[in-house]
């Protein structure tokens, strides 16, 4: 079973606070989604989002006066309720509006995935995976959040979020 989170970055004027009207959006943009992603407006993480949150989370143990700002680049935002018309089926919606936007893109542009990795790192390896391939793997996820957050916020976007199961 494939299941994603995607992440599509928008300008927040555009956006409708309806859950059908923005499951509709982010379906169209799915099935965008490989010239979004060259586009730069759109990134999405296959199965593993939780623990490139984890990776992100090792942020706590590296400054003791740190923001929860980690926590923006996959769970922030706030939840779009399902209407009561809404599809059950229809993914989970969050949007994460310019402000939190651009927190992200500064915790990330600040954070040393080293560092991260070296906190982190040893609880995201599995058993039978080749560590190097794993680091690589969680660095490629990073550096693409740092790129997508950072186009995000130089343009004043929110970032619309859903989960493809």
């Amino acid at each position: 079973m494939s299941i994603h989170m995607h992440l599509r970055a928008v300008a927040e004027s555009e956006i409708r606070d309806d859950h059908t009207w923005l499951a509709a959006f982010m379906w169209e943009a799915w099935e965008n989604h490989p010239d979004e992603y060259a586009a730069g407006i759109a990134v999405s993480i296959d199965k593993v989002w939780g623990s490139v949150n984890d990776l992100h989370a090792g942020a706590d143990a590296l400054n003791a006066d740190a923001d929860d700002s980690w926590e923006l680049p996959i769970y922030g935002g706030r939840p779009v309720a399902h209407s009561a018309d809404a599809d059950p089926s229809n993914p989970p919606l969050g949007i994460l509006e310019p402000p939190g936007v651009s927190q992200a893109a500064g915790f990330l542009a600040r954070v040393s995935f080293d560092e991260l990795w070296n906190v982190a790192g040893a609880k995201l390896v599995w058993a039978g995976r080749d560590e190097a391939q794993v680091r690589q793997e969680f660095l490629d996820h990073h550096r693409g959040l740092q790129a997508f957050y950072g186009r995000a916020a130089a343009a004043g976007h929110a970032v619309v979020r859903a989960v493809w199961a």
